[in-house]
């Protein structure tokens, strides 16, 4: 028998819902319930929003627990992250100094560092050390409101390597409070130590690795780097395509240095085209008339102290646009998805609707997740609660409000 949960008052709550998933919103079109609102819950289920004493005689009659808050709060769907890198080994602090104080990719890559350092540092962990750290940023995230977690493998680069970081993030989402969304990255790059092409190494990933992700239930996303240093639309394509005949959704890391991953995204049907740094008006133009979904990740942007998403021209263009942290050890090593949704809305005009649709419902579209993203009835009870009597005082403060309370499935956390 489901249980029920009542709590509130909050001064303000945002269900995120009636929404359209494209395009620009203006702040008008948020449904702001305001005054002394309460949320009911129905065991891991939203069972209805409305005014609390209208719902606190209700919960008397069912016999609901009653978690009464005092003080003034706004409770929000718990945020998404549709893009994160949270399963890898070691710390590219190193390339970071080198990034800031001039040196290009290559001369860090000779160093030592880059993305194949941390390979390197992942391959040498055990399984055990990948789920630590994935639990690890997972509270932190958590703690944050953030309750749905994406996140890649990618940093092991050979077929068991790929198989220990997806089973590692596997036993994570098993044990821990937060959701992990698993996503295979095996073509991340071509690996130094491969001896044969590109081609030939999307083929033995292809034909190895993929009926494997099925049989264990892995994850039933690829995701594939599409950028001059890793893969052409030319030799992604084929393998694309082969995933999607075997029933995998498909994302791809696109326009990041440059152009040709958004257009091969919108060819394969992807479900999203990620980063889109490097995107021009002809980019935004194809994702606009397409139905796949622009994710724009300021923590790169930070990271890196390259060009932002152009979010504001995708939105105004008609695309759906949602934003996620993309926290991994070398671009965006912060992995603050609030702040950095704050400072995107603030950099690209993107009005507050805009930002949270980009971290709540429209992420949950890019994850193709229907249960959560908003407070409507039958959503997952995930909530992000935070201490302030309005909204806006969330972007505003520009990820320093953090949430007093975050509920994960009902439960408080």
């Amino acid at each position: 028998m489901n249980t029920y949960k009542l709590i509130g008052p909050f001064k303000q709550v945002l269900p995120m819902t009636g929404l359209p998933l494209n395009g620009a919103l203006k702040d008008e079109q948020l449904n702001v319930l305001e005054g002394e609102m309460g949320i009911l819950l129905q065991g891991e289920t939203i069972a209805k929003t409305g005014d609390f004493d209208r719902l606190l005689n209700e919960a008397k009659i069912i016999g609901a627990e009653v978690v009464k808050i005092e003080g003034d709060f706004v409770a929000l769907p718990g945020f998404i992250d549709s893009h994160t890198h949270i399963c890898s080994s070691g710390s590219r602090a190193r390339d970071y100094a080198f990034r800031n104080s001039g040196k290009t990719y290559l001369e860090m890559a000779e160093l030592g560092g880059g993305i194949w350092y941390t390979v390197t540092q992942t391959r040498n962990a055990s399984q055990k050390e990948l789920e630590a750290g994935i639990a690890e940023r997972a509270s932190r995230h958590l703690s944050e409101g953030v309750t749905t977690i994406e996140t890649k493998s990618g940093y092991g680069l050979t077929v068991d390597e790929e198989l220990k970081m997806l089973r590692a993030i596997q036993a994570v989402n098993k044990k821990h409070a937060v959701d992990l969304v698993a996503t295979c990255l095996a073509a991340h790059m071509h690996p130094k130590d491969f001896e044969g092409s590109k081609t030939e190494y999307l083929e033995v990933i292809s034909s190895q690795l993929f009926s494997i992700l099925k049989e264990e239930k892995l994850a039933n996303r690829i995701d594939i780097f599409v950028e001059s240093g890793a893969f052409s639309p030319q030799e992604a394509k084929p393998y694309l395509e082969k995933a999607k005949a075997m029933g995998f959704s498909i994302t791809i890391h696109a326009d990041q240095f440059s152009t040709g991953g958004s257009q091969l995204a919108v060819e394969v049907g992807a479900v999203s085209a990620d980063h889109l740094e490097a995107s021009t008006d002809k980019e935004v133009e194809i994702l606009a008339k397409s139905n796949t979904i622009a994710t724009a990740l300021p923590g790169a942007t930070l990271g890196l102290g390259c060009a932002y998403t152009p979010a504001r021209k995708l939105l105004n263009a008609g695309a759906c646009l949602a934003i996620a942290s993309d926290w991994n050890p070398g671009s965006a090593p912060m992995g603050d998805l609030l702040m950095q949704a704050a400072v995107l809305g603030a950099v690209e005009k993107l009005s507050n609707a805009e930002v949270l649709a980009g971290i709540t419902v429209r992420a949950a579209a890019a994850l193709e997740l229907t249960d959560r993203g908003t407070l409507a009835e039958g959503a997952l009870a995930d909530l992000a609660i935070f201490p302030c009597n309005n909204y806006q005082e969330i972007l505003y403060q520009q990820g320093k409000l953090k949430p007093a309370m975050v509920y994960k499935r009902g439960q408080k956390v």
